[in-house]
């Protein structure tokens, strides 16, 4: 059985904060906006309510309904690996269980989505002139933020002792 301290908590609370905003988002969104109608804030953002059946950037979207099953079992194993990764992590660090907490918070927001609707509810849209970025929630930023947080601290490293700290160690 593990043993959780006090800090895994927090993230675990982090990753429900996470959820709830993106359910949130998606209720307001759903229950105000008409399907593929714009809302216009600026010349390269606006709201417009779709609904992803696919994964990512609506990748598989017309594969024939068998995707919303894999894609949901998916979800559900990296997030139960995300909870074991989460508590295994020692509570010194911040960086790590911070990025595996906003990837919790949106796979089990988008895992919801396709639990209960059979797709996935996309709002934010981004556009530059006539290249549009397909269209993305909260869940999704949380993933990808959390995602870049990981790959930074992997590239990062682990921080090598210098000389004199090795020589000092020695002695």
């Amino acid at each position: 059985m593990l043993k959780l301290h006090s800090k895994t908590w927090l993230w675990y609370a982090l990753a429900i904060v996470v959820f709830m905003l993106d359910q949130a988002s998606k209720m307001a969104v759903s229950g105000s906006l008409e399907m593929h109608t714009p809302v216009v804030f600026t010349s390269f953002f606006n709201f417009t309510l779709m609904h992803n059946y696919g994964a990512a950037f609506s990748f598989l979207g017309d594969a024939g309904g068998w995707q919303r099953y894999f894609l949901g079992l998916l979800a559900v194993v990296v997030s139960v690996g995300l909870i074991i990764w989460l508590a295994r992590i020692p509570k010194q660090k911040t960086w790590e269980p911070l990025a595996l907490a906003l990837v919790l918070g949106g796979a089990v927001g988008n895992l919801y989505d396709r639990a209960t609707l059979g797709y996935v509810v996309d709002f934010i849209v981004v556009h530059y002139q006539t290249y549009y970025w397909p269209a993305f929630n909260i869940a999704d930023m949380a993933i990808s933020g959390g995602a870049i947080m990981l790959l930074t601290d992997a590239l990062r490293g682990k921080p090598q002792p210098n000389a004199e700290a090795v020589e000092t160690l020695d002695k």
